[in-house]
């Protein structure tokens, strides 16, 4: 598996809908950080990618604001 493309990101063009997804990677980094503290199963190399497309949409997020 890969790590994210920033240019994946660029169908991606409203703030709401940069912020939803935002908003559910955060929620999954969070559910893999409860199985990691409950001693489940955990794919460790899924925390970086999950922490590094938040990074990217936050950029993309903040050109967007500059941008407009």
């Amino acid at each position: 598996m890969s790590l994210p493309k920033y240019k994946e990101l660029e169908n991606l063009e409203s703030i709401s809908k940069i912020e939803e997804e935002i908003y559910i990677l955060q929620k999954i980094l969070f559910d893999l950080r409860m199985k990691k503290a409950t001693q489940k199963d955990v794919k460790s190399h899924l925390f970086m990618h999950t922490k590094r497309r938040i990074a990217q949409l936050n950029l993309k997020k903040t050109t967007l604001l500059n941008v407009n």
